[in-house]
């Protein structure tokens, strides 16, 4: 009789071995990082290891798998809410999250190092960074809309950016420091409307150095423009 896949016992499976092998890809990066390593971390044998994933690439490739659902329930969470600019400035605050996690910095390190060596990653990173920056042009469209943000932006252009802001705010990342006010501050800031670039001018309001006001008599002019001849 054919054994049964329990489908809820695989899940659980691969999330540790993708989970194990995430702190370890961090902490040593790809290349140092064996199968072995990785079994040994997710409490398996390393036949384990390649019954839930073909080779070791897959198992890197599962750590950003897992944005993919991530990305859409966190995009969803804000496509409808009230106030565009505070959805955005809110929603890239959840994807800058985890800045200050030394593992999420390392991840992003080591996946700038091998994204070129694998056209399948790179098709899931491309797939995510898809989702988030369409989410993000959907509420600079409404914000433009409204005229709480900067009618000058293209919205596809400016989402792209926030996420580049974003992406600067892991690779500068210190754990002593937080990032997120200067980040949200920076967001904020970015999507506001311009001032009016045309003020009405402002009167001269400096006070004369006669106190009423009226040019005084000089040798060549004896007469004031009051009529009065100055004596002086």
């Amino acid at each position: 009789m054919p054994r049964t896949v329990d489908a809820a016992r695989t899940a659980r499976r691969r999330e540790a071995i993708t989970l194990a092998a995430a702190r370890l890809f961090a902490e040593q990066g790809f290349e140092p990082t064996t199968v072995a390593d990785i079994a040994g971390a997710a409490g398996i044998s390393t036949a384990g290891v390649f019954y839930y994933f073909p080779d070791k690439r897959a198992v890197f490739r599962a750590i950003f798998e897992r944005d993919l659902p991530l990305s859409r329930d966190l995009v969803t969470r804000f496509a409808d809410a009230e106030h565009p600019v505070e959805a955005i400035v809110e929603l890239t605050t959840a994807l800058a999250a985890d800045a200050r996690d030394p593992s999420a910095v390392g991840l992003l390190v080591e996946l700038l190092r091998q994204v070129d060596r694998d056209p399948e990653l790179v098709d899931v990173v491309t797939r995510t960074a898809r989702i988030v920056r369409d989410g993000l042009a959907h509420l600079i469209e409404r914000g433009i809309a409204d005229g709480t943000i900067d009618a000058t932006l293209d919205p596809i252009e400016a989402a792209e950016w926030l996420q580049t802001v974003v992406d600067a705010v892991y690779l500068n990342a210190e754990p002593s420091r937080d990032a997120t006010p200067a980040l949200r501050r920076t967001v904020a800031r970015y999507l506001a409307p311009a001032p009016s670039e045309k003020r009405d001018e402002a009167p001269d309001r400096t006070p004369n150095a006669n106190p009423d006001h009226r040019p005084k008599a000089t040798p060549d002019e004896p007469w004031g423009h009051d009529g009065q001849r100055s004596d002086g």
